[in-house]
């Protein structure tokens, strides 16, 4: 039975069931491993096998403008549970210019004891926080999930690499709570050659009982819902194989989308749908250097996983609150998964940190009323800020794709668009003439924009008057376009 069928058959017997609940909204984040932007048939994808994610999109607010942090696995997550930026909370390498780090050697194995997380905010209002599947925040016990707030977890410190089976290199762990039961390729088996595992299935299964527990205890929940199954090498079980027609990452897709289904329905038959903010994205762009048969579509963007184009970083997003959120609308706000953040706090009335910077907005105002907040986009590469989004404008300061070493190997981190000038192999720096894209007539950034101008001051016109932050990135915009000598707009040549 569809999502859609279930929730028309059960709402109106479990509108009456919700009355009773008193404490604040639950809160479901599914982040997604690799998933693109054109991964779902809400964005385009023509196989059209997103069929939950499309309803979960028509019932809820679809994001066609919203980022993740950083184009890798571990900057993107930490940010995403910290409200700010890898360059604040630590997961970013100094040890060469503009290099992505899965664990920075600044802070040795894993996330810093100084940064709040947020399911330890969350207990301030009694939240119960559960995460399953893929944590990549450390794998030692002081880094583990259950030392930062969280109060269960089922999955993974890292994600399903391998198989080693040997023991200089064993196999990554899964983790019930704080004991160790089992491994990938072991006790947990992925068959590399078919892509047959049991996993999503698993996570499906834990996510839908905490689901149950906490409801029928009445407490309020975060559940932060971490599947890796769209990441290389990518598996679906026995049930979803050689069903799509995207081969078999289309077939983790689809198990995805159905475990997806399964969690909404879930909550609708709880009675508790209309008390839940749930928020689907990906941690950053399909990892399209894997081949096209073990990653997904980023649509109409340029490159994509560990590179600060739009394939890299824009990624799919939907909120879902029945009752909440008005159905069926289309937000075009810039928004960042480090906004989830601010946005679970304030729902759920618990104040941010007061001690430090934090990058997250609330995306609240959005949400309910579909209003639009002035924002810039940071594009972070490493600890440099590559590019920046202000509107329909994005600017580089640098560019690079991956270096000739390992393109000459056969890894491409864009392969098939490349752009002379813009995907370069090696680092290029445009501080003095940046490039200039308008992503609303080129979203591939494919045309960098020819400046033209005589007399006066240097402007750029906004569809928007510019103010707060947005005051201060139009200044960096303008000055840096100021380097050509050239006054006057914005026009294409």
């Amino acid at each position: 039975m569809s999502l859609k069928t279930v929730i028309c058959v059960l709402w109106a017997v479990c509108v009456g069931h919700t009355e009773g609940i008193q404490h604040g909204p639950n809160i479901i984040i599914m982040l997604m491993d690799d998933m693109g932007w054109g991964d779902l048939g809400v964005f385009g994808e023509p196989s059209k096998e997103t069929p939950n994610l499309d309803v979960m999109a028509a019932q809820g607010m679809l994001f066609p403008n919203f980022y993740t942090a950083n184009p890798l696995c571990s900057p993107s997550r930490a940010a995403l549970l910290t409200g700010r930026l890898p360059v604040r909370n630590g997961f970013y390498t100094t040890n060469a210019h503009a290099r992505n780090a899965y664990t920075p050697q600044e802070i040795v194995g894993g996330i810093s004891q100084d940064e709040i997380l947020l399911p330890e905010l969350l207990k301030k209002k009694d939240y119960v926080s559960k995460i399953i599947g893929k944590w990549h925040l450390g794998h030692r016990s002081q880094y583990l999930p259950l030392k930062h707030g969280f109060d269960e977890w089922f999955g993974s410190p890292n994600c399903h690499f391998g198989p080693y089976n040997n023991s200089v290199r064993p196999n990554i762990p899964v983790y019930n709570n704080s004991e160790m039961t089992g491994r990938y390729y072991e006790e947990f088996e992925i068959n590399v050659k078919t892509g047959e595992s049991n996993l999503t299935q698993i996570y499906l299964k834990e996510g839908l009982d905490f689901i149950s527990q906490q409801a029928t205890a009445q407490r309020p929940f975060f559940l932060y819902w971490a599947p890796d199954a769209t990441h290389s090498p990518v598996y679906a079980s026995e049930r979803f194989l050689g069903k799509s027609q995207r081969g078999r990452y289309g077939d983790a897709v689809m198990e995805l989308d159905d475990s997806i289904g399964q969690i909404l329905a879930h909550l609708v038959s709880l009675g508790i749908h209309n008390n839940t903010l749930v928020f689907f994205t990906s941690d950053n762009g399909a990892a399209v250097m894997s081949g096209a048969h073990q990653s997904g579509s980023n649509g109409p963007f340029l490159c994509g996983k560990e590179t600060t184009f739009e394939g890299g970083m824009r990624e799919p997003a939907i909120a879902w609150w029945p009752g909440r959120i008005p159905a069926g609308t289309v937000s075009y706000q810039l928004a960042s998964v480090m906004d989830l953040f601010s946005t679970s706090l304030s729902v759920t009335g618990v104040l941010p940190p007061d001690d430090r910077v934090i990058d997250g907005l609330d995306l609240s105002p959005v949400l309910f009323n579909n209003s639009l907040l002035d924002r810039p986009i940071f594009y972070y590469r490493g600890n440099q800020m590559m590019a920046v989004r202000i509107g329909q404008y994005k600017v580089h300061y640098w560019t690079w794709s991956n270096s000739w070493e390992e393109y000459n190997t056969g890894i491409n981190f864009c392969p098939g668009q490349e752009v002379p000038g813009v995907t370069t192999h090696t680092q290029e720096e445009h501080t003095m003439q940046p490039l200039i894209f308008h992503l609303g007539q080129d979203p591939g950034e494919r045309y960098p924009i020819r400046l033209h101008g005589e007399g006066g001051v240097y402007d750029l016109y906004w569809d928007q008057p510019p103010g707060g932050d947005r005051n201060v990135m139009a200044s960096l915009l303008r000055t840096s376009v100021a380097h050509l000598g050239i006054t006057g707009p914005i026009t294409a040549d």
